[in-house]
């Protein structure tokens, strides 16, 4: 069990932290590589050795925030992981840090609480506006480096500011890292509007395989490994689609179902007004925020389909 700790306690923390690893969670997004490499610059800029880690590559088109970034080989002393809910979303760096992750900096309010001390905004739209915070609690210099991963970061877990996590104070604090001088516009546009033609390829195969249930309430679209093969889709390609079943005119509850080599299915449940899809993954060990979640199931595509479907019908009333 973590022990609560606060803005300031976090700053003062992170202030007095040498050798740090910075980790962020499997199949990376925006929000956990923003976050993880504002940390980093901020801390390379006080003369700190540190570095981010991930068990997965990072997409190509997040490459615009890694320009200055460079490896570094030490031995840490100090382990922070950032929008990082549960430590088995490290992935193969569970196993390496199992026990000595001394701080998480997060806004899941599924957090399990596997650090040793914790600081939790789960009323934030994004891990990045935790890290705004911290970073400026520690009077680091926001450069227009930092900016754009915070930015990134929040205009990502907001869906480009159109979901209802976009609050005034998100738009605010987007506003403030725009004035500092950010390509905000390169990045809206390389994150929602740039799509490579096998992805476009996977969305058709994906969208001519949704499956409807509960008089169009519910909608699963499987991304099968051959679905993968087929296209050509890489990695980088993968990021943006668990939106798209939801985005159907009267769907409640959204779930996409992406196979990964071995024979386990990456969920992501996406909800309405309707539906808390923090609470459908809960009864499957996942979890998320309250219309973005997720889990994992080990089984095949229609049993794994079969348990989604009566999971939402068990947790959700009326659909």
């Amino acid at each position: 069990m973590s022990r609560m700790i606060d803005t300031a306690a976090t700053a003062a923390m992170l202030a007095n932290a040498q050798d740090v690893v910075i980790l962020i969670h499997q199949y990376p997004d925006g929000d956990t590589i923003g976050s993880g490499y504002a940390l980093y610059y901020a801390l390379r800029a006080v003369g700190k050795r540190a570095r981010v880690e991930c068990c997965d590559e990072i997409p190509e088109k997040y490459e615009y925030l890694l320009d200055s970034a460079r490896a570094e080989a030490f031995e840490p002393q100090f382990v922070v992981a950032v929008d990082v809910a549960d430590d088995k979303l490290l992935g193969s760096l569970k196993d390496v840090y199992n026990g000595r992750i001394d701080l998480c900096i997060d806004h899941h309010g599924s957090n399990t609480e596997y650090a040793d001390y914790l600081l939790l905004k789960a009323d934030y739209a994004a891990a990045a506006m935790v890290m705004c915070e911290v970073l400026r609690e520690m009077n680091a210099t926001l450069t227009s480096t930092i900016a754009e991963c915070i930015y990134t970061g929040i205009s990502t877990d907001t869906g480009c500011f159109k979901y209802s996590n976009a609050d005034a104070y998100t738009h605010r604090m987007a506003a403030d890292m725009m004035e500092i001088g950010i390509r905000y516009d390169m990045i809206n546009r390389s994150m929602f509007d740039v799509k490579s033609r096998a992805r476009v390829e996977l969305e058709r195969m994906a969208l001519s395989g949704m499956r409807f249930y509960r008089n169009g309430k519910i909608a699963v679209m499987p991304i099968t490994c051959e679905m993968i093969r087929e296209s050509g889709a890489a990695e980088n390609d993968m990021e943006g689609l668990a939106p798209m079943p939801r985005q159907i005119e009267g769907v409640w509850v959204g779930v996409t179902m992406r196979e990964k080599p071995g024979g386990e299915f990456k969920i992501s449940v996406r909800t309405g007004n309707h539906a808390d899809a923090s609470a459908i993954c809960k009864q499957l060990d996942g979890g998320g925020h309250i219309r973005a979640a997720g889990c994992s199931l080990m089984m095949s595509l229609d049993d794994a389909i079969q348990t989604m479907v009566d999971t939402i019908v068990n947790t959700v009333d009326r659909i």
